[in-house]
């Protein structure tokens, strides 16, 4: 059929108002103009008519009465090969041009480093030089070839000096970007290649941090420049950006005196405020710069009562360098180098501010990702769930975002002012009684009242807790951590009955929540996400009424792999069918890592590490692994909390005292939480324990085993895998979904393997909270219950195929169910019940 069209197409092209197609017996068939016509508006409908379709389109159109239905399917089918040769035909194009200028970054970013070698190279035949000359004179610095011209000695008060100090920043940005003038080293984790962002790389040795990210975007020049300038919309940390003074450079560009702020990640540092100038030219090759630095001396500033909340910190010569591609896009080249002050932080967080990789994620691959993330929207691309425009769910992220960094900041400037302390200084409370979050298009469904908002936040220093693990687990599994009543309603509406949420009432919460995605970016490194948490009214009049509480959520950062970057999960209460301009009172959580300066933590924890039991698989593998973390690697992290109420003005003190409890709560269970997924949590001589009073996961999957070949006859296992300590392992990677639960009156889950956990979406931590009755629909509850009796007369049951349902409310079929008792083998008393669900799949 693709060969007919090429022939077919050479003829329509000649032919002018004739189209030929050639038919099945190899004549071809000529149609008028007219007649392409009417068949290709019928193409636009329904581009794969049925026969039906095509009988009822020749009885309405008189002109294709001489055409036969069988000609007619014809065209259709030639119609359909032409236009996927024209997709696929643009899609390799595009795929072409993309890979030639990826190939001339790489060629570019080659000659780069052969440069810094050949540099390096006489930097050290010079050193050793010295070293034998005059060792006592050697300069043992590792300090960079950067410099910093002292620009402060011209006038920065007049166009003329401010264009000499532009034209610094200019050259100097450049040396930066396509230069040798700092050493750059490949960002770990982050590989260059076809299919990857771009290309990134952080400063090893120079003043302050840096970052340098190279890559491809289709978007034009000019059109970059304009996104990227606008900063407060893709750099989530920054809190305001003033132009204070712009005028043209007399030679096409222009020069811009800005004043920013940047947000503090975390309760225990203060925030940071920038002095710049930001040039703006295009040179001589069309590319487009835009280089931004530092001005001495105070500059602009906040007042005098919000000063002392800003650090003033400096940027070193950083910018962007575009340069147009061939066949539209372009090549884009983001520089950031940035003293942030470390010395004004406490001793455990300046880790944080000395780190390349810290700013690398946060502010230069964040910049790349974005631009990327909107030429993807701009061609269509992108894909989003309940009807929302791309730029209406990115107001949402940025909305959150934007109100949790508000509230772990407090600026006075905003309105907050400090409670005073109950003595304990572990949980701040901050109040605001002048936020206002009123829909402009829907008042009556705002969140509006008399009193204000009242913050409660604390950080905390977490060992040893991968923050991408507990941020996901966080997420999963709400119930380990949060008060559902508090997520329904406040302490006022409990104590006084004066104030709640519009539309909420005392309720319960059923312990299940449903996970609908709205939308995520391209590399899925953040999610935007609906959270339903089911809940029942209390009140007898409203007892068969749903409450569902449902939650607008971002969650970021969950990439193990990412090194460098933090992990969020921020939540806020909306209405079921929330308005794209909806009130938002965002809380959560920030789990920010703290790299060790003695060896990279990330290189020395295991790269995919998972809340399972390989680590047990292979005792000696996994104590030699506690040991490394235990005494050379220790990953430290800092958690940030920060949860938001509204109250009314007589009812401050006891909101307040909520909130303290409940957040000391909150701060509880995470630490129970972060000690059990915390690697130097498990035994490396035992591995860990399945339950408390369970046996150990080796001596369990014995049983399993054995069990199942003396009630069923046969082998779960290849009969060379049920030896030593093999079992475990195989076990762990079966197939099929294996679990286990307890002989109770409730049963509960206790073990699973990786299948296991898969299907049902969950950890090993959280598994014993998931009851037999929840993961079975009505049909398979029935099944189960018939079989019951047979299962613990005989030892075995099978059950049919059916549906069964995950923790994050997702259905999964399974072709047939086989239950068993599982014995002790020291005195053949049943342990506990196994279950194995075979060619599972979700639906």
């Amino acid at each position: 059929m693709a060969m007919a069209v090429a022939p077919q197409h050479r003829e329509s092209s000649s032919s002018g108002s004739l189209d030929k197609h050639l038919t099945d017996n190899g004549k071809y068939v000529r149609y008028t103009s007219e007649q392409v016509e009417a068949l290709e508006r019928v193409y636009a409908e329904c581009p794969k008519p049925s026969s039906l379709r095509r009988q009822q389109l020749i009885r309405e159109c008189p002109i294709l009465a001489n055409i036969e239905p069988k000609q007619i399917k014809v065209w259709f089918q030639n119609r359909r090969c032409r236009e996927k040769q024209r997709k696929e035909s643009s899609r390799l194009q595009t795929v072409n041009r993309k890979l030639t200028a990826m190939n001339k970054l790489l060629m570019e970013e080659n000659d780069r480093l052969q440069k810094q070698v050949s540099q390096l190279v006489c930097e050290n035949g010079f050193m050793q030089q010295q070293l034998q000359t005059a060792p006592a004179a050697a300069d043992a610095s590792c300090d960079s070839a950067v410099t910093t011209p002292p620009h402060s000695l011209r006038d920065a008060n007049n166009p003329a000096g401010l264009l000499s100090i532009a034209e610094e920043t200019l050259a100097e940005f450049l040396s930066k970007a396509t230069g040798t003038a700092v050493d750059w080293v490949q960002m770990p984790g982050m590989k260059p290649g076809p299919d990857s962002v771009g290309i990134f790389a952080i400063s090893q040795r120079c003043s302050g941090v840096a970052a340098r990210a190279c890559g491809l975007v289709s978007l034009e020049p000019p059109k970059l420049a304009e996104i990227l300038k606008d900063r407060q919309s893709w750099f989530r940390d920054c809190r305001n950006l003033e132009v204070f003074t712009m005028f043209p450079a007399g030679n096409g560009g222009t020069i811009e005196l800005l004043y920013s702020q940047i947000y503090a990640p975390t309760t225990l540092a203060p925030a940071r405020d920038f002095w710049t100038l930001r040039y703006t030219t295009s040179l001589e090759n069309g590319s487009l710069v835009v280089c931004e630095r530092s001005l001495s001396g105070s500059g602009a500033g906040p007042n005098a009562a919000a000063a002392a909340q800003f650090v003033r910190a400096e940027m070193l010569p950083s910018g962007y360098l575009i340069r147009p591609c061939e066949g539209g896009g372009s090549i884009i080249h983001i520089v950031d180098h940035l003293n942030l002050q470390a010395w004004s932080v406490p001793e455990v967080l300046r880790p944080l501010y000395e780190s390349s990789k810290a700013v690398a994620q946060k502010l230069t691959i964040m910049a790349l990702r974005y631009v990327r993330q909107i030429a993807h929207e701009t061609s269509g691309e992108v894909v989003y769930g309940l009807g929302r425009q791309p730029a209406v769910l990115r107001t949402f992220s940025q909305r959150l975002s934007r109100g949790f960094n508000d509230a772990i900041n407090g600026f006075n400037d905003d309105g907050w002012s400090l409670m005073n302390s109950d003595g304990a200084e572990d949980v701040i409370i901050a109040v605001n009684t002048t936020k206002n979050l009123i829909s402009a298009n829907n008042p009556a469904q705002s969140l509006s009242f008399l009193g204000g908002i009242l913050c409660a936040k604390a950080s905390m220093l977490l060992q040893n807790v991968p923050p991408a693990v507990l941020v996901r687990f966080l997420r999963e599994h709400r119930s380990e951590w949060a008060d559902f009543s508090v997520d329904a309603y406040s302490a006022a509406s409990l104590k006084a009955g004066s104030y709640a949420y519009p539309g909420m009432r005392s309720m319960r919460f059923t312990g299940s929540q449903i996970i609908m995605p709205l939308g995520h970016t391209i590399e899925q490194e953040e999610l935007l996400e609906v959270i339903r948490l089911e809940g029942h009214s209390f009140a007898q009049e409203d007892a068969f009424v749903s409450r569902d509480i449902h939650l607008l959520q971002i969650c970021s950062g969950i990439d193990e792999n990412a090194v460098g970057a933090c992990s969020e999960l921020v939540f806020a209460p909306i209405d079921e069918m929330f308005p794209d301009d909806a009130p938002l009172l965002p809380s959560g959580f920030r789990v920010i890592p703290l790299e060790s300066k003695t060896k990279d933590v990330q290189e020395a924890l295991t790269t995919n590490r998972t809340l399972d039991l390989t680590s047990s698989l292979e005792v000696g593998l996994a104590t030699n692994h506690a040991s490394v973390d235990g005494s050379s690697c220790h990953l430290r992290s800092v958690l940030t909390i920060a949860f938001q109420f509204p109250f009314e003005s007589n009812l401050q003190d006891n909101v307040a005292t909520m909130a303290r409890q409940y957040v000391r709560s909150v701060i509880s269970s995470v630490q129970r939480v972060a000690t059990a997924i915390s690697p130097s949590g498990l035994n490396p001589a035992l591995g860990p324990k399945l339950s408390a009073g369970s046996p150990e996961a080796l001596t369990l999957a014995h049983w399993i085993c054995q069990s199942y070949c003396y009630h069923l006859g046969a082998e779960l296992l290849r009969s060379d895998s049920v030896g030593g300590d093999s079992v475990l392992k195989h076990l762990w990677h079966h197939p099929d979904a294996i679990l286990c639960c307890s002989l109770e009156a409730l049963p509960v889950f206790t073990f699973a393997n990786q299948a296991g956990l898969d299907m049902l979406e969950t950890t090993l931590v959280a598994l014993q909270d998931i009851t037999l009755d929840k993961i079975f629909d009505e049909s398979g509850r029935k099944a189960l219950f018939t079989d019951f009796a047979k299962l613990m007369q005989q030892g075995f049951a099978c059950l049919p195929a059916g549906i069964c349902m995950s923790t994050m409310g997702r259905n999964v079929s399974y072709e047939q169910a086989v239950a068993w008792k599982v014995l002790a083998a020291e005195d053949n008393t049943v342990h506990c019940i196994a279950f194995s669900f075979v060619n599972w799949s979700f639906l």
